[in-house]
């Protein structure tokens, strides 16, 4: 299983001062260097914290794989395929939100998924749906031309029931069955993501806001290294 370190929130302790550092570029190499099997950075419409300028420079260093989490807004997806990250996963956006707050509703943007969908992979570009774990929703992804889903964990993570577990692992084996890369994550940590870890269908998990959280406390690379250890562990 693969962990995909999500270095955001290195450009938002950035764009707090307006200054040149903390670098998110520097935050990826060391994640890289610790282990890290992948770099995620989400470059929002209204940039609040990853630039055009980062996923440039990311594209360029980054030894693993890139994987850009981005809206449907045609002039980041026109950017998206100039830079030719190597993943790109289509992810619902609202200005007021502190944080992705659930995954794309598939039926309501049927169409421009598809349309976008197609153009990333014209370019070469692996595409991920971020979704909730629901056989629809996974069912419909397949059918709109995902290479991947990433399934939201943030249900869970807040409510850590059987119920909401049980659609997690549902929703993985439907994705598997049909041909699908099933990644997962939002809200991991420390604490709950060796059950997710569990599930060995999944190929990736991304987390990004307990990572950087930890390692302003012990530091980037030994707080890639836990996060592995704890996938590898439970």
């Amino acid at each position: 299983m693969r962990l995909g370190v999500n270095i955001d929130h290195v450009a938002t302790i950035r764009e707090a001062r307006g200054t040149r550092y903390p670098d998110p570029i520097e935050a990826a190499l060391l994640a890289e260097s610790a282990g890290a099997d992948g770099i995620t950075a989400h470059i929002r419409i209204d940039r609040r914290h990853i630039k055009e300028r980062d996923i440039r420079i990311l594209k360029e260093v980054v030894k693993t794989y890139l994987n850009v989490e981005a809206s449907l807004d045609s002039e980041i997806q026109s950017f998206l395929r100039d830079v030719k990250p190597h993943w790109v996963c289509l992810v619902p956006e609202r200005e007021q939100e502190i944080t992705t707050e659930g995954g794309l509703n598939l039926p309501k943007v049927v169409e421009e998924v598809e349309k976008v969908t197609d153009k990333l992979k014209c370019s070469g570009i692996m595409v991920t749906f971020f979704i909730e774990p629901e056989k629809k929703m996974v069912e419909m992804a397949s059918k709109l031309g995902a290479c991947a889903v990433e399934l939201n964990t943030g249900k869970w993570s807040e409510n850590p029931c059987a119920e909401n577990y049980k659609k997690i692992e549902e929703a993985v084996q439907v994705g598997i069955a049909i041909g699908l890369e099933v990644h997962a994550g939002h809200g991991l940590n420390l604490q709950n993501v060796g059950a997710i870890a569990e599930i060995e269908e999944i190929s990736e998990l991304n987390i990004g806001h307990a990572i950087i959280a930890r390692a302003i406390i012990v530091g980037m690379e030994s707080a890639v290294a836990e996060m592995k250890e704890r996938m590898l562990l439970l």
